[in-house]
């Protein structure tokens, strides 16, 4: 078995993980992610020790059920999907390629982007740069496929509006004896409002899907897993900022100033106040549209100001960070910014205020009421996790702002 180096700064008993390095030569497997995720919660004292030995007996003799692993009740599903994804491996060519998406009758496009190494963040000189943006560090990226666009309503809505009762956390109120995989991912139960928040006709074909959490974002992306055999998941900070970038050291993907923003973006110069159709602007050099603005995009991880910081001078192989509780991050700006917030640098967290109109005590935990400028993209990485990291980053986020 390789060994593996942590590198990890303790941040109030959660871990920033900073990435890892191989600690000898022997090749990398395919679950090079296992040891990067760590997290604070621990499983409760109430819990039964009877509840516990049945979700590691549904997990696998092999595969105990980490303690602090979130929505446990899940991973028989979670498993399920892995062995549909290990089945189907990855294609023998690395290149874009388009995904079938059979119970929303559409396809997407995935785009592959090759790995390499860049600076993450902005430079102090840049105008506009806020302080988490730096300092500005060595990141090297492993190769992956992100979806040419924002996830459009015509795929999101046959993930929301799914037809079943659910309990609000999203699980099937009654099993069927032919329901697929995909039918026992939790779902969203049926928002009390149209969560297209008034802007345009319905869920418009073309248009992002907007006002989804960070939650639902995630487990659209289990959703998707379960029917295509493929791993997808939110990107990372990391591979977001290198997509967006493109190879361009500048502020934006074509290089420094906003001039030429109006050929690349949707935003508060050009918007007539409302999101647009995806695809409609200029891709950038590796062919990713709308990176800057139209809507802004979870990104994977939980958001730290000085997270840069903390990781500069350490070896970052595909960094990720993971604090239950934390806010999280979304990336590119929207069709309500201004220029300054489309850099592929800036970085703006999540609060609860996007939920604000949200009736329901406790609040949703699909929807925000006042999210109509959050969409989100899909990433397939090469590498394919474990069982229990492919579980835990579709459910740390559950409940969180």
């Amino acid at each position: 078995m390789r060994g593996i180096f942590l590198v990890s700064c303790f941040l109030g008993g959660s871990a920033l993980l900073a990435g890892c390095r191989e600690e000898n030569n022997s090749p990398r497997p395919a679950t090079e992610d296992a040891a990067r995720i760590t997290s604070a919660r621990q499983w409760g004292e109430s819990r039964s020790a009877l509840q516990k030995r049945e979700l590691d007996r549904a997990a696998g003799p092999a595969l105990p059920i980490p303690d602090d692993l979130p929505s446990r009740e899940l991973v028989g599903t979670t498993r399920q999907i892995h062995q549909l994804i290990e089945a189907s491996g990855n294609p023998a060519r690395f290149e874009s390629y388009t995904e079938t998406v059979p119970v929303a009758g559409s396809s997407l496009r995935m785009v592959a982007i090759p790995g390499g190494t860049f600076l993450m963040g902005s430079p102090a000189e840049e105008p506009h740069r806020k302080p988490d943006e730096g300092p500005q560090h060595k990141v090297s990226i492993s190769p992956f496929w992100i979806s040419e666009t924002e996830i459009p309503w015509e795929l999101y809505t046959a993930f929301m509006e799914n037809g079943r009762p659910r309990a609000k956390d999203g699980q099937l109120l009654e099993e069927q004896p032919d329901d697929e995989l995909w039918d026992s991912v939790t779902q969203p139960t049926a928002p009390y409002t149209a969560m297209n928040l008034g802007m345009g006709h319905g869920y418009e074909h073309g248009l992002p899907a907007i006002s989804m959490s960070h939650h639902a974002a995630s487990k659209f992306c289990e959703w998707l897993s379960a029917q295509t055999g493929h791993y997808y998941r939110l990107p990372t900070e990391a591979e977001w900022e290198y997509a967006c970038r493109a190879g361009s050291p500048g502020a934006y993907s074509y290089g420094n100033g906003e001039a030429s923003l109006d050929q690349y973006a949707w935003y508060w110069n050009n918007s007539n106040d409302r999101y647009q159709k995806t695809g409609s602007k200029k891709p950038n050099k590796w062919g990713l549209r709308d990176m800057h603005g139209n809507v802004a995009e979870w990104v994977l991880d939980s958001y730290v100001p000085d997270a840069y910081g903390k990781r500069s001078g350490l070896p970052a192989k595909d960094p990720l960070v993971i604090i239950p509780g934390a806010p999280h991050i979304i990336r590119g700006g929207s069709w309500e910014d201004d220029p300054d917030s489309l850099r592929s640098a800036a970085r703006r967290a999540s609060t609860p205020a996007w939920n604000r109109q949200d009736p329901q005590n406790p609040k949703s935990i699909w929807y925000l009421t006042d999210g109509g400028m959050i969409g989100f993209r899909v990433v397939r990485p090469m590498n394919i996790p474990d069982i229990m990291t492919m579980h835990r980053l579709w459910n740390f986020s559950k409940g969180e702002p």
